[in-house]
């Protein structure tokens, strides 16, 4: 019985190699000259190839993004839903997901020994990276210190698809279990956009008012959505 997780043709002899290896070979060579100028489905096309390495993969790779939208989406959508997509099996959403994880911690690793505050274009872009395309709600703490520099970065809940219970004794607890001088909170909204809702704008008053009566600063709330990234800072809400 074969050891691989599909059943994929034997390789063929030098004169019968299928037309997509050549293919395969320029796409690598112009992945090395040209790196982040491939296109969307070009790039796929290489991820899915650590799974299936005797198959020509531009078919699913285009399919993918026509059900997805994006590269991005594609590489962060649920696994269930990646399941039911033709020749994507375990192997092929483990590729995706070492490349989705591996995007988050070089976003992260720019936080890393800087001011938060002077790195707000870094911690956009990781929060979004990080939070745009999950299904579910979910509520995230940065801690950090009198330099403003990242002492944790926590997910405190998981909620449904439109909440997320927040106790705010439970986040001025953690951040003087860390010693924390800030805070930073961030949720997403699954929907999409990232409009705050009324329940958003109450919940950061209460963890506004809880942190400043023990010295705490809520430097601000970001809410994340596919659609972009909203500051309530910027926005006059805090």
């Amino acid at each position: 019985m074969s050891e691989l997780p599909f059943d994929e043709p034997k390789p063929p002899g030098d004169d019968e190699k299928p037309h997509y290896l050549g293919h395969r070979e320029r796409l690598r060579e112009k992945l090395f000259r040209q790196g982040d100028a491939l296109p969307d489905y070009e790039l796929l096309e290489l991820v899915l190839t650590l799974a299936h390495s005797r198959k020509d993969m531009k078919p699913h790779a285009k399919a993918l993004l026509r059900r997805f939208g994006g590269f991005a989406e594609v590489i962060g959508a649920d696994p269930a839903l990646l399941l039911q997509e033709k020749d994507i099996g375990p192997v092929a959403i483990g590729a995706l997901k070492i490349v989705q994880t591996a995007a988050v911690r070089l976003l992260r690793g720019r936080l890393k020994e800087r001011s938060v505050l002077g790195s707000w274009d870094a911690l956009l872009d990781y929060c979004f990276g990080v939070m745009a395309h999950e299904k579910n709600e979910q509520f995230r703490i940065l801690f950090l210190d009198h330099k403003q520099k990242l002492i944790a970065d926590e997910v405190q809940h998981h909620g449904t698809i439109n909440h997320t219970p927040v106790y705010p004794r439970e986040v001025v607890r953690r951040a003087l279990e860390l010693g924390a001088a800030a805070i930073i909170i961030v949720h997403n909204h699954p929907s999409g956009d990232p409009t705050p809702s009324s329940g958003d704008k109450d919940m950061t008053r209460q963890v506004r008012d809880a942190a400043k009566a023990v010295g705490i600063t809520l430097h601000d709330h970001l809410v994340v959505g596919r659609d972009g990234i909203v500051s309530f800072k910027n926005r006059g809400l805090l």
